[in-house]
């Protein structure tokens, strides 16, 4: 059983005394958030392997304190008043090609995943195309399973390396029980913190897998608007778009403060110049409750808030 902490009992000597000099305090979350929002973290640990990540993760844990992963900074609302307790920058990056009886590529949970699917089209490896324009981390996207154009992360996964209360584990994809945009982590059954994962490739050449991508590249530009946003803002309900949802409701170009529903695509909030994200999730429960209202539906989000707004 985890002992508990309250987080006041959190100081820089202490958690400098057993993580090093590179705990820092009071650190603006902003600058490592794609939407370019975010209050600052009470400690910011940067973890730099998957080694590290094991390290420092259950260490925080026998202290009593939970703490947030933050990767690629994408899908996710920071609040103003930032994240209390400790917050793990994910810069695990090392990356392994397995040329066995099987391709498959193991990758650490802070690669940014668009780049890994770079890397395995250069090499004429095929299955990771759907995933060229994915701007989060391989964390991210084990985390949620992450999909777009047909892919997903259920699909292309062989197993991920999680660090929990018990030690290091390999889990399957049955065990992370995946839906649409959702896992078991992400439903919180255990704690749990992603390390790596090993998904799986096929044979192509490197010109049919860039082509691939590069359709699929183009097909995002068409469609998704430009700008600093947290990616796709509610999940799809079954049968329909939040986007098309949000438009027949009206609320296309909507703006509160900085933030905006976009005219390109309703299901975008696009934050111009400084924005604080209290009017994003103002304009998050605009959009919900004129749904709800119009349609009976209820929109669920697929980022998540995080820290005080």
């Amino acid at each position: 059983m985890l002992t508990t902490m309250m987080t006041a009992d959190l100081t820089i000597d202490l958690l400098r005394e057993k993580f090093g000099n590179e705990v820092g305090e009071n650190v603006p979350l902003a600058r490592y958030t794609t939407a370019r929002i975010g209050g600052p973290a009470d400690f910011l640990i940067t973890a730099h392997s998957a080694d590290e990540l094991a390290t420092i993760v259950p260490n925080l844990w026998e202290l009593g304190t939970d703490c947030f992963i933050l990767g690629g900074g994408s899908n996710v609302l920071v609040g103003d008043k930032g994240v209390r307790g400790v917050t793990i920058l994910n810069r695990a990056k090392a990356v392994r090609f397995a040329d066995g009886s099987h391709r498959s590529v193991v990758a650490e949970s802070g690669v940014v995943f668009s780049n890994l699917a770079n890397r395995c089209a250069l090499r004429g490896w095929a299955g990771l195309e759907w995933a060229g324009t994915i701007p989060g981390t391989i964390g991210g996207a084990v985390y949620g399973n992450a999909g777009a154009f047909g892919g997903d992360m259920a699909g292309s996964l062989i197993s991920a390396e999680l660090v929990t209360p018990s030690g290091r584990e390999l889990w399957s994809v049955e065990k992370l029980g995946y839906g649409y945009r959702t896992s078991a982590l992400k439903r919180r059954t255990m704690p749990a913190v992603v390390l790596s994962a090993e998904l799986r490739l096929g044979m192509s050449t490197r010109g049919e897998a860039k082509a691939r991508m590069a359709e699929f590249g183009a097909r995002r530009k068409a469609t998704q608007p430009p700008g600093a946003s947290m990616g796709s803002m509610f999940k799809n309900p079954q049968g329909d778009a939040a986007g098309r949802l949000i438009e027949a409701a009206g609320l296309k170009g909507r703006r509160i403060g900085n933030a905006e529903i976009s005219p390109i695509h309703a299901n975008f909030f696009i934050c111009h110049g400084a924005t604080r994200a209290s009017d994003v999730r103002e304009l998050i429960e605009l959009a919900q409750r004129t749904v709800r209202n119009e349609t009976g539906v209820d929109l669920e989000l697929e980022i998540e808030m995080v820290g005080q707004f």
